[in-house]
């Protein structure tokens, strides 16, 4: 079984920034794509940023330039750096991410069970 578990999440005022942490566990041979994900009340889920193992990253229109995100294939972990934040902004973000979990199988999808992010205005 592959976990991932995300941290970091809190409440901040607009023009602040937050540090995202979502790190897989369990058994597996290799993490792929990484994604973060949020949803506000009311709003469908919708993809905030995503990055490859080899790093190539794609953000939503909404975070370009202020939202930076990163990984670490030895700590099996991605990142979201979150700068000057906007209410708009506030959320529950989820991470997922695409994992082989044995050598030739297909790819497994998991998700995390997300963190809240507030701002406030």
């Amino acid at each position: 079984q592959v976990q991932l578990v995300e941290s970091g999440g809190g409440l901040v005022q607009a023009g602040g920034s937050l540090r995202l942490s979502c790190a897989a566990s369990g058994s597996f041979f290799r993490i792929n794509g990484m994604n973060w994900n949020r949803q506000a009340p009311g709003k469908q889920r919708e993809l905030v940023a995503g990055i490859t193992r080899e790093s190539v990253t794609v953000y939503a229109d909404s975070v370009k330039g202020r939202f930076t995100i990163s990984r670490d294939n030895a700590k099996n972990t991605v990142y979201l750096q979150m700068n000057s934040l906007k209410p708009e902004d506030t959320a529950v973000y989820y991470c997922n991410a695409d994992v082989t979990r044995v050598v030739g199988d297909r790819d497994y999808h998991y998700w995390g069970q997300g963190t809240q992010v507030t701002v406030s205005s």
